[in-house]
């Protein structure tokens, strides 16, 4: 069965492609957000500023610092039963639970004590050797770049990537 491409985000790092299902029936104004700064090009070019071995990779704040965000209001929390394992992509936020912005993270391995306190958005579905090679650091010396992050059904040759 062929896979909807508005469902899917190509995520292009340094050293290659990483497709990531989005989760629209769990998340649907976190996926909508996500896909509107896509298209926009908000995170090409942005850092994963933090990156902690054995826990997560954060990115998508155009400062680079982990304060900043897009322009756009905050997003109420859309938390759901999804559990952050290896490849979930869920928001950062405050301890505000209402502040998720432009900030991602995607788990490097299980964290299921952020389970029901974040909200998760998709889950990497090829490419995580991708994410696993990221620098580490908070922040790395020299932090690994997002060159692109497009959704699939705006990307020509997306049909060879999608699982």
């Amino acid at each position: 069965m062929a896979q909807d491409p508005e469902n899917f985000l190509i995520l292009t790092l340094e050293g290659g492609p990483v497709v990531i299902k989005l989760r629209p029936d769990v998340a649907p104004n976190h996926v909508a957000r996500i896909k509107e700064l896509a298209r926009e090009g908000f995170y090409d070019g942005v850092v994963f500023h933090r990156v902690i071995p054995g826990f997560m990779a954060q990115g998508g704040d155009p400062t680079g610092t982990g304060s900043g965000g897009s322009k756009k209001p905050n997003l109420k929390a859309e938390f759901n039963d999804v559990h952050h394992g290896r490849g979930v992509c869920s928001m950062a936020r405050t301890n505000n639970p209402d502040t998720a912005n432009s900030q991602f993270f995607i788990c490097f391995d299980d964290a299921g004590f952020l389970d029901r306190q974040y909200t998760v958005w998709g889950e990497v579905v090829s490419g995580m050797e991708q994410i696993d090679a990221l620098p580490k650091g908070e922040p790395p010396r020299s932090p690994g770049k997002i060159v692109s992050m497009k959704v699939a059904a705006d990307v020509d040759n997306a049909a060879e990537l999608l699982p």
